[in-house]
């Protein structure tokens, strides 16, 4: 089957035509659009020439993306003629929206907007593009307007190009093939070292000839269309072009649509741009570019931690059998219940004949629990725990029972869903996401995507699609070394920007790199105590699940961090570091500001200015690393200031955090250490 879909694959981009947009070079054409962001710092220019249409973006007087082509192949109604520009229209907004469980409280959406209105020499064919400029990135969409004479749409591909100013130092997931979790490092590459038959995930982020600008590529809105990939310019220069995923059931297609009043729209295609690649993390932008929640009322979308059986084996030690019946289960419900985590996930394993991992046997029912397993018992003994329940499933067996098995863990009380193995971002799988996370805010029921394409900001318009994998986390220890301190404190910089990232944090088994060993179960990590907690600030997930089994954590040093470390913010601050070498990031919820830092394999000491501390003084709770991977330092500082800064010493793959409150918040219970907050 694997060779079949290169080869399918292969074949589709042998045969694909190169197709542009050819613009009329009328005066109007001829003349260059442009567009300027709100601060006038960045500026797209739009351009008619006679090979086609042409954009180009400028930040800082500084040339990001050279005079790029642009284009639809399509095979249906068949490729554009030449097109003459019909007309313009210019729109800015600035407004302000509430976000629902989510790196910040709100979100600003600041930009200005051009549309552009072409037809076709001829025939009168319309095709409309839009670009907005935002003080941090620009965005440009096809649309195709609703017309006589265009019923159905097929594309095989866009013309999207990247073009590249000079040989930048790019980082990039050469992800090799369309049919994979989206799970690897972000490796280090030069421009001038990409190739027509690599194909890279997004985002890609690279850093300009000078150095003052760090960009990315990626795309936002992606809604009954193809995933975007990026792949090195068949033409040799420097740069990287579009390549859409490729239709599960015609391998030769990537997108099949009906036209319909709204017209026909492509996602956003996205270039962020920022002082530095920090300052990517607390942007809005990919949020921004989706529509606004379709769910009204949220107030049963609850953030938190869970507990998780999977990860550890299960492992528990004797006397429990550490397998999936209702002791283990029970006593990891037991171990949220004290750790004061919201929910335990039960993984794969508690439904009817579902088989292992990605298997779909055709006696499965994903309806019913496998006969050992009471799920109305064990929903009732977690409740009187304070603790709700959430189940793992492969995603074509709950395909197939969509609707009886939503009803079903509704009516058990179960609060939310894991779904996984997909391994796709075709159209027929992104229709699958916004179909499931429809029906799932039908139910109340929350979702967890594994085995999930990179996020475009579906969580904005469906915010009870609380979290997603798409990324290399601690699952890869109990298999791999790949798991260093380098990627953790690469993947903030480049997963992370696009969206929420269920890494599964929480290892308490740390070893020194030179001494960790592949075990299965239970595993190793090899990076430090320190740095597991800083997990919990760094890394972007409402639904933080906390990997470990039980008894790692009785009496360890730095669960009760674990216990009281928000999941959701009200905002969230980049203050230091560089793609693969460290991290600083300060989140803060209510009055209350939590600090989490990282090192690489190389230790550090970071200085952390606490400017963004409001008025009044603070009390801070510190744990640094110790002498071993497992130690932690707690120390503590009172009557500190927006005046003041802190050093924190990492140890090599080591972290740090601090807790800091207000004191007079603080002096309310007698005393000035930091108290647990909820979320």
């Amino acid at each position: 089957m694997k060779a079949f879909i290169m080869l399918a694959l292969s074949m589709a981009l042998v045969m694909t035509l190169s197709i542009s947009l050819v613009i009329g070079t009328s005066a109007a054409a001829a003349e260059a659009q442009q567009l300027a962001s709100p601060d006038g710092q960045t500026v797209v220019a739009v351009s008619a020439e006679t090979e086609g249409l042409r954009y180009a973006i400028k930040r800082h007087g500084e040339t990001i993306i050279t005079p790029s082509l642009l284009g639809l192949d399509m095979t249906e109604p068949g490729p554009w003629g030449a097109l003459t520009l019909a007309g313009a229209s210019r729109r800015s907004v600035d407004q302000q929206y509430p976000l629902v469980a989510t790196k910040a409280s709100t979100a600003r959406d600041h930009f200005n907007e051009i549309t552009l209105n072409f037809q076709e020499q001829g025939s009168g064919r319309r095709l409309d593009m839009i670009f907005r400029a935002y003080d941090d990135g620009v965005a440009f969409r096809y649309v195709i307007p609703q017309q006589a004479g265009i019923d159905n749409v097929t594309l095989r591909n866009e013309q999207t190009l990247f073009g590249f100013a000079a040989d930048y130092q790019c980082w990039g997931l050469n992800i090799g093939r369309m049919d994979l979790s989206h799970e690897g490092e972000y490796d280090a590459v030069k421009a001038s070292s990409f190739r027509y038959h690599h194909l890279y995930d997004t985002p890609l982020t690279c850093k300009s000839e000078s150095g003052k600008t760090t960009w990315l590529i990626t795309e936002a809105d992606l809604r009954d269309y193809a995933g975007l990939y990026l792949r090195g310019r068949n033409d040799g220069g420097l740069g990287v072009q579009a390549q859409l995923s490729l239709r599960y059931d015609e391998r030769n297609v990537a997108v099949k649509r009906q036209m319909t009043a709204e017209g026909i729209q492509t996602p956003w295609r996205v270039v962020m741009m920022a002082d530095r690649a920090g300052d990517f993390i607390p942007s809005s932008l990919i949020s921004n570019l989706n529509p606004p929640a379709a769910i009204k009322d949220t107030s049963w979308i609850k953030p938190g931690k869970a507990a998780w059986d999977w990860w550890s084996g299960p492992y528990l030690p004797p006397p429990a059998k550490g397998t999936m019946d209702m002791t283990t289960l029970k006593r990891y419900i037991d171990f949220a219940g004290k750790a004061r985590l919201e929910y335990m996930l039960i993984d794969e394993g508690w439904s009817f004949n579902a088989g292992v991992g990605g298997s779909a046997p055709k006696t499965a029912d994903v309806t019913r629990a496998k006969p050992d397993l009471d799920m109305l018992e064990l929903v009732t003994y977690a409740k009187q725990r304070g603790v709700n329940l959430m189940v793992w499933l492969q995603w074509s067996l709950l395909d197939k029972q969509m609707d009886e098995a939503l009803a079903q863990y509704e009516a058990w009380g179960l609060k939310g869903i894991k779904v996984d193995f997909m391994d796709r971002d075709d159209q027929q799988m992104v229709e699958f996401y916004h179909r499931l996370m429809r029906k799932a805010a039908d139910h109340k029921l929350l979702v967890d995507l594994h085995g999930a394409y990179r996020p475009t900001g579906l969580n904005r318009t469906w915010p009870n699609f609380i979290t997603q994998e798409g990324v290399m986390g601690a699952e890869y220890n109990k298999w791999s070394n790949r798991v260093t301190a380098t990627h953790n404190v690469t993947i903030p910089y480049t997963r992370m920007v696009l969206g929420p990232m269920d890494y599964t944090p929480g290892g308490f088994r740390n070893v020194k790199p030179q001494d960790f060993k592949i075990v299965n179960s239970p595993p190793q990590v090899q990076t430090t105590r320190g740095q597991a907690l800083a997990m919990f600030v760094v890394y972007e997930s409402p639904l933080q699940v906390v990997s470990d089994s039980p008894d790692a954590y009785e009496g360890a040093a730095g669960l009760d961090f674990i216990s009281e470390v928000p999941t959701v913010w009200d905002e969230t601050r980049f203050i230091d570091g560089e793609i693969g070498q460290s991290i600083v990031l300060a989140r803060r919820k209510g009055a209350d500001w939590y600090v989490g830092a990282m090192s690489n394999e190389q230790g550090r000491t970071v200085t952390v200015p606490l400017g963004f501390l409001g008025e009044g003084r603070f009390s801070a709770v510190i744990r640094e690393d110790g002498a071993e991977p497992t130690d932690l330092i707690e120390s503590r500082r009172d009557a500190i200031s927006n005046v003041d800064s802190l050093q924190l010493k990492l140890a090599p793959s080591g972290g740090a955090v601090v807790q800091l409150a207000p004191v007079k918040a603080a002096a309310k219970g007698g005393s000035n250490r930091v108290s647990p907050r909820s979320n």
